[in-house]
């Protein structure tokens, strides 16, 4: 990979200003979609499929009164007077009626109907009043919210001496904002960059990148917010995390490019050696921060699934940054960011000399008796992980706003007057439409549940208007988040049985209450499976980065210990309030339900970081030789950009939790204390005393299993072979692009077997090589020249480029042919521009294959065709005649052949230049196992593309590309495309809906013309009658139709598949239409 990025980088060096209008111009064309295309935030948390959700899905169609979002309406009576007197009852119902003629309230259950039970407390001095609202909890704007209050206080001024308070589902939405406070993270990041770096100017370029990245992720999740149902968390999260991560590993990367400038590198190849060497870091680190992320899908809940992927793509934006913006900025800042030479000290060692500062120190505290500092470490970490097991979780309702908000004084007034259960009933639902006797049936059921544990009172138990069902409204004696009224969710759920056997109904129980304390345990339940994942997943990263058993599993025991220690430290904070005034916490109470998979996602990513970044270097010490001091010279030279990056993360997250509200509060709370736990105790104090204990062995892998694994480069080697062999085999420009293949000690062996060694090649452009050799021998050599395999040992340089580093550029310039391939001629007419074109078995070529051959061989080279060529032959092959002079030879085509640089008596033909030919004769016997010979083995076939080789110890790269970068940025177009395209088909229901509804109401005043016109009571059954018929026609869209008064009502709604959104767990979009008509006058 660092290859790849040592290219990348110098590309955006060289090209920075195309580099940096690139970016400016996706940033406009995000920025141009937000502002267009964004919409609002849904902060309902739904469970597609879950029992309460289904119930409540169908009560929108079967008792669509219970299923509308609510708002509360707390009236006090005046001092000395009742509810239930005349005229403050008759206020109350005239109040009522003009709360109704609002055009976004559907209806008002007053505190005196006869079918609803509790709505007026135990002294006759309040009385709540539900609300119901177009919309749902999340869709109900801030605008509604500020007119309704304004209405509802209207009752004080005609009824003197009343009080009205307002509250409910849909006040319960407290939207998170950016405030200066957060900013302030910002500032403290610049600090910590000015002393890290030294400068102003390279201080500000990690700020740079981290803020476009910032901005692109949250354009991204507006314009989201305007097609799919989008949590306002979500950017909250992008914001927060992408400003983090970014900061960090622009950090990461500068810091090496001003560590090179010290040592005399030039600007340029510094910048491409630092995105090669700490960019293959960054992309590592990424990519584990984005499978975390991603993994959160694992929980199937949409809303999370949405906040992950749009988080993951945010953090993919920061690596493609860091390695290409980042480069650009550099090359602007050219010798600017070059360090001030320092001047010695009398002993010879320079100011800033790695073993005398406090890394040194504290690397060697903790190593000098590992054994305690590991004891310390795990018992203090231990320790603080035991509150974990008292961990409370809640999804957010106004008992948990900030006191004094106009919801939570509803709330609290609620619980008071009428009992905290008030403030989140359930309802138990069921299908009664075969039933003879409905009444009796919801009879037992309300005796049942009244009898039961935990029930305060049966507020309702009715039918709807058609019969055919039943629904039972309780209210529980404990609150919302409370843990007994999950308990009671779960015993009237086990009752299904009973009743379904009793009564013969099929009960569901549901409610926005229910909905929540189902989406908390479906979290809570996806802890374990989504811990083994990034556990499993945390073992075969690093396993593969380091080429280790030990330093995964000593990574992945860290881990557990951070993520528990945090959850101890967020118990501890949030659900008993200690030091709750440090963070501006009013009162204790349970975290928001999703914290815990947040941070174990999230703090897994940034956990790797730092194991990346520090233990990387200490491998880096040992394979260049350190065998001594390889812990503490790694620690050293890492330490003080992994403590710089940490403190950076840790003022990030830490300025959320001042005035953060409601979700990000304890988030970012628990991230920051994760972030300077695993930072600090767990990499930087465990992990040097857990390395120093092992010593060699923590690099020990099983043979069979180094063989099969990939290898990722996190530390650079192969960038290293790269340059070593930059000036080789010859440091002179000119002669170097003479050479179109040099190598020396080639070495295939497969299988314990050995195909050919020591094989040199050295041909320059334009001319011809001959190898001769078994079939599987020849290939060999032509696929590992050709980029197409790596071969067991051996250096070349093809076409200038080292392989395997540069294997892709190296594949691109050449071509291998075969008596097989298709199209034989056409093949190789593609010849030319310098390409390189291997020919295996021409001693098999038909007729017309080989007259294409001799002829393209005995062309005259020219400036537009200076073709390099490789022939391979069976072993006697005659090299003037391969097909047995039956098709001629080549020498008849104006070949000159000279083996072995020995000269040819032949002579060319006319007007023909000589060919340079050389052979290399592979011993076809040559096939060895353990260094003898082994006569009649036959060595397995090859296949082009694939490794059958023995790898090279560290740098073999098995043909690594950018195939991560690739991958994110395609899961980036995926979302934008499916924005688009799935976003396009979502409008075009959405018209049709309306269109529906539009024409629905239009037929239900025609139906009705003919009464209005004769001055006799208009039927409402005709009017729906008719409106019915008109949507009949539309099967794809379900409808409602319903008439209050003169009015008629209808709603319709549908869903279209999804193409793209279907990849990250959004199978279809909904889209809705709405239109009214008064049966009076017309549409």
């Amino acid at each position: 990979m660092s290859a790849y990025l040592y290219r990348l980088g110098r590309m955006c060096f060289r090209y920075r200003g195309r580099v940096l209008a690139a970016w400016l111009a996706l940033l406009v064309l995000l920025g141009t979609a937000a502002a267009t295309l964004g919409g609002t935030y849904d902060d309902a948390f739904e469970i597609p499929g879950a029992s309460s959700q289904v119930a409540l899905e169908s009560l929108k169609v079967t008792f669509p009164e219970a299923a509308d979002a609510s708002a509360s309406v707390v009236i006090g009576a005046p001092p000395g007077q009742r509810i239930t007197n005349p005229s403050v009852r008759k206020a109350i119902e005239a109040y009522l009626d003009d709360l109704d003629e609002l055009p976004y309230v559907k209806g008002t259950q007053s505190p005196f109907s006869e079918h609803v039970d509790g709505l007026i407390n135990s002294d006759f001095t309040y009385a709540l009043v539900r609300v119901r609202v177009e919309g749902t909890v999340s869709t109900f704007t801030d605008e509604q919210r500020k007119d309704l209050t304004e209405h509802a206080m209207v009752l004080t001024d005609t009824l003197p001496g009343s009080t009205v308070h307002v509250g409910g589902d849909v006040f319960s939405i407290h939207l998170p904002e950016l405030t200066i406070v957060e900013g302030l993270g910002v500032v403290v990041a610049i600090i910590v960059l000015l002393f890290t770096l030294g400068g102003v100017v390279a201080a500000l370029m990690p700020i740079g990148t981290a803020l476009a990245g910032v901005a692109l992720g949250a354009a991204l999740v507006m314009v989201a917010a305007g097609i799919i149902p989008v949590s306002s968390t979500t950017l909250m999260l992008v914001v927060m995390l992408a400003l983090a991560v970014g900061i960090d590993y622009a950090l990461f990367i500068i810091s090496r490019h001003r560590d090179q400038l010290a040592t005399g590198l030039d600007v340029e190849e510094s910048a491409a050696r630092a995105v090669a060497t700490a960019g293959s870091a960054v992309v590592f680190a990424g990519l584990t921060v984005i499978i975390a992320l991603v993994g959160l899908s694992i929980a199937g809940l949409p809303f999370l699934t949405v906040m992950g992927v749009f988080t993951a793509v945010t953090v993919a934006f920061e690596v493609v940054l860091a390695l290409t913006l980042l480069p650009a900025f550099l090359g602007f800042a050219g010798e600017r960011l070059r360090p001030r030479a320092r001047s010695p000290k009398p002993d010879g060692e320079t100011p800033s000399s790695p073993r005398n500062g406090a890394s040194a120190w504290w690397v060697g505290v903790v190593t000098k008796w590992p054994i305690v500092t590991v004891l310390v470490v795990l018992v203090g970490m231990g320790a603080l992980a035991l509150p974990a097991r008292d961990l409370q979780l809640a999804l957010p309702n106004s008992g948990r706003a900030v006191p004094g908000a106009p919801d939570r004084v509803t709330f609290d007034l609620i619980t008071a007057q009428f009992g905290v259960g008030f403030n989140g009933p359930l309802v138990v639902t069921g299908s009664i439409v075969e039933s003879e006797e409905p009444m009796d049936i919801i009879d037992g059921l309300r005796a049942d549940i009244e009898a039961m544990p935990g029930v305060k009172l049966v507020a309702a138990a009715t039918p709807n208007a058609n019969a055919d069902t039943a629904l039972i409204q309780l209210v529980p004696t404990t609150g919302p988040d409370d843990p007994a009224t999950a308990e009671l969710v779960e015993a009237l759920r086990a009752r299904h049985d009973d009743w379904q056997q009793r009564l013969h109904i099929d009960t569901a129980v549901t409610g926005l209450t229910a909905a929540q304390i189902d989406v908390t345990t479906r979290l809570r339940d996806a802890l374990l499976p989504f811990g083994i994942f990034v556990v499993g997943l945390s073992l075969v990263l690093l396993t593969m980065a380091f080429r280790s058993i030990w330093v995964p599993i000593k990574a992945g025991i860290g881990y557990l210990f951070s993520v528990t220690a945090a959850f101890g430290a967020t118990t501890l904070v949030f659900n008993k309030g200690w030091f709750a005034q440090l963070i501006n916490l009013p009162e204790p109470g349970p975290v928001i339900s999703f914290l815990p998979i947040i941070l174990m996602g999230i703090l897994f990513g940034l956990a790797m970081d730092y194991e990346v970044f520090l233990t990387s270097r200490m491998r880096e010490e040992y394979v260049h030789g350190n065998t001594e001091r390889w812990v503490e010279d790694g620690f050293i030279h890492s330490a003080k950009v992994v403590i710089a990056a940490a403190l950076i993360m840790f003022a990030v997250f830490a300025f959320f939790v001042p005035s953060g509200i409601g979700v990000i509060k304890p988030i970012a709370f628990s991230l920051a204390a994760g972030v300077v736990l695993d930072a600090f105790l767990i990499r930087m104090t465990l992990g040097p005393a857990v390395m120093k204990l092992m010593g060699e062995r923590a690099w020990w892998l099983p043979r069979w299993l180094e063989r099969r694994m990939p290898v990722l480069d996190v530390e650079g080697e192969a960038l290293a072979h790269q340059i070593k062999l930059a000036d080789w085999p010859s440091a002179d420009p000119g002669e170097s692009s003479t050479v179109a293949i040099h190598a020396e000690g080639l070495r295939a062996e497969v299988g314990g077997q050995r195909l050919f060694a020591d094989v040199a090649v050295d041909l320059p452009r334009g001319g011809v090589l001959v190898v001769e050799g078994e079939h599987v021998q020849r290939l060999a050599l032509m696929y590992g020249l050709s980029g197409r395999l790596v071969l067991s040992d051996g250096e070349a340089k093809v076409l200038g480029r080292v392989l395997p580093e540069e294997a892709p550029l190296v594949r691109v310039a050449t071509v291998v042919l075969q008596p097989t391939t298709p199209h034989f001629e056409r093949e190789l007419r593609r010849r030319g521009n310098g390409r390189i074109v291997f020919v295996d078995s021409a001693d098999e070529l038909g007729d017309a294959a080989f007259h294409a051959l001799a002829s393209a061989l005995g062309s005259v080279p020219d400036e537009a065709d200076d073709t390099t060529w490789v022939i391979g032959l069976m072993p006697g092959t005659d090299v003037a005649s391969p097909a047995g002079g039956e098709q001629g030879n080549f020498l008849d085509h104006g070949v000159s052949i000279q083996s072995l640089g020995e000269a040819d008596d032949s002579q060319p033909s006319e007007n023909r230049p000589p060919v340079r030919l050389w052979t290399i004769p592979l011993d076809p016997a040559g096939a060895r196992h353990n260094g003898e010979a082994q006569p009649g083995a036959v060595p397995p076939t090859l296949t082009s593309g694939r490794s059958c080789m023995t790898p090279a110890p560290i740098r073999d790269e098995r043909g690594q590309s950018l195939s991560v970068l690739i991958a994110v940025v395609t899961v980036a177009l995926l979302l934008v495309a499916g924005l688009v395209v799935d976003g396009g088909g979502q409008a075009a229901l959405a018209r049709e809906a309306e269109s529906a509804a539009a024409q629905a109401a239009r037929a239900a005043v025609d139906a009705t013309a003919t009464q209005r016109i004769a001055g006799v009571r208009v039927d409402s059954g005709d009017a729906i009658g008719a409106a019915r018929r008109v949507l009949g026609s539309y099967p794809e869209l379900r409808s409602q139709v319903r008439v209050t008064g003169a009015q008629v009502e209808v709603q319709t709604s549908g869903s279209v598949s999804t193409v793209f959104l279907s990849l990250i767990g959004i199978p279809s979009l909904t889209a809705s239409g709405r239109a009214t008509a008064d049966l009076r006058d017309g549409p």
